[in-house]
């Protein structure tokens, strides 16, 4: 027997729901199949504007500057804020609801409730760790594959995430990133389908890509009060009353850690599988793209790192393709002057090129894209604090001049 009782502040009061659909105080939005969690939070109603108290209490997930900016005149700075405040709330709501339903059996831990240790990436993690914020990440060979705002299990055993947005720009990225996370969940704890939450402080349905996504079998959407809304109700203040300390988690707050994989998950493996592939298809003029991988693992690559270049493959490249950084053109001798490594990568699943510039000067790479003639140019940096890094920095020299033609002539606009 499920239990229904939820106090007033964390939820709208219950209203009658159509068989197979969830409610949002914008409208109906259509689910393909009920599970015992969606079949409980549709006639609950989802978090509407919460109590002020709550609201001020998930302040505790924020960092002191970051609860600075909630109200700065910097709109770009607090809206940062605010996305990070938003997320809290819902996490907190979350905890609240978890405690009086059997329909949420975990919940996982997260930002300040989350545990201290083990936080710093490592070449070889593969796992769900914690990130120094305390986020939700999934890690192979240490590199950040996925992030999650929140994680649970349901009274069916399968795992849910949910993810918190704030804005619509980057809907189309946003739609990407949650079909990879369906893949990586269903195939880590072997579901063939992997329940999804939408929240969002605004009308999703408003946008096309938003309409996809509410589409997707298996997708739940709540449309809290905005934070505007949900500020409005705090008179200024940044923080819970002196003195004030949250209760202690309740049984069913568990650490992500704690989830345990079904399948085994190697990701370097899975991952030099398909640059094998790549490598063996290349060399004998396979069109990649227009072949399906062998490896059923292949839906969890996300980048492929064929090598670091030899020095005759760096002059090779840069006489074929031109580099700029922030509209500089840089030639081969500034490439062996300011940087010590070049790696050639592609993104997946459509194998665009990238080339990764270790700086001299500072311990960062540069992430180079093509642009629609094929030139490279400077796109953003990668810092030393990210898993990524660490297995930049573990290639040596392995790619010649010819193999590195031939990945680029094979994936390159030209």
């Amino acid at each position: 027997m499920i239990n229904n009782t939820i106090t007033r502040q964390y939820v709208l009061c219950a209203k009658s729901i159509p068989p197979g659909y969830f409610f949002n105080h914008k409208g109906y939005i259509n689910a393909d199949r009920m599970t015992r969690l969606s079949a409980w939070l549709g006639p609950q109603s989802p978090p509407s504007c919460p109590d002020p108290t709550l609201a001020l209490n998930a302040t505790r997930h924020l960092s002191r500057l970051e609860r600075s900016k909630l109200f700065s005149k910097d709109i770009e700075k607090m809206r940062t804020a605010e996305g990070r405040w938003f997320e809290a709330i819902i996490y907190e709501t979350f905890v609240e609801i978890s405690a009086h339903t059997e329909a949420i059996r975990f919940l996982a831990l997260k930002g300040a409730d989350a545990p201290r240790g083990g936080r710093t990436a490592k070449l070889g993690q593969n796992g769900i760790f914690y990130s120094r914020a305390g986020d939700i990440t999934i890690r192979g060979n240490g590199q950040d594959l996925a992030e999650f705002d929140l994680l649970m299990v349901d009274s069916e055993n399968h795992i849910v995430f949910t993810e918190v947005i704030t804005s619509p720009s980057d809907l189309k990225e946003f739609e990407i990133e949650i079909e990879y996370k369906r893949r990586l969940l269903g195939y880590l704890f072997d579901q063939p389908y992997v329940p999804f939450m939408v929240v969002a402080s605004f009308n999703v349905s408003n946008y096309t890509a938003g309409r996809r996504i509410l589409k997707t079998p298996h997708t739940l959407y709540f449309q809290p009060a905005s934070c505007e809304e949900i500020k409005s109700h705090l008179n200024g203040k940044q923080k819970p009353a002196y003195g004030w300390k949250p209760r202690p988690p309740h049984q069913k707050m568990v650490r992500a850690s704690g989830f345990t994989f079904r399948r085994a998950f190697d990701y370097q493996k899975f991952h030099n599988l398909e640059r094998d592939w790549v490598f063996s298809s290349v060399s004998n003029e396979i069109d990649v793209k227009s072949v399906a991988s062998p490896h059923d693992t292949s839906i969890l690559v996300k980048k492929i790192l064929y090598g670091c270049l030899y020095p005759s493959a760096v002059r090779k490249v840069c006489h074929d393709y031109e580099f700029s950084i922030k509209g500089k053109k840089i030639g081969f001798d500034d490439i062996r002057r300011q940087f010590s490594k070049v790696i050639l990568a592609t993104d997946l699943p459509g194998y665009e090129p990238l080339i990764y510039l270790r700086s001299n000067q500072k311990k960062e790479y540069l992430k180079m894209i093509q642009d629609k003639e094929g030139n490279f140019k400077f796109e953003r940096f990668t810092p030393s604090r990210v898993g990524f890094f660490l297995w930049l920095e573990s290639l040596n020299p392995s790619l010649g001049s010819r193999i590195t033609s031939k990945i680029l002539e094979a994936f390159s606009p030209r």
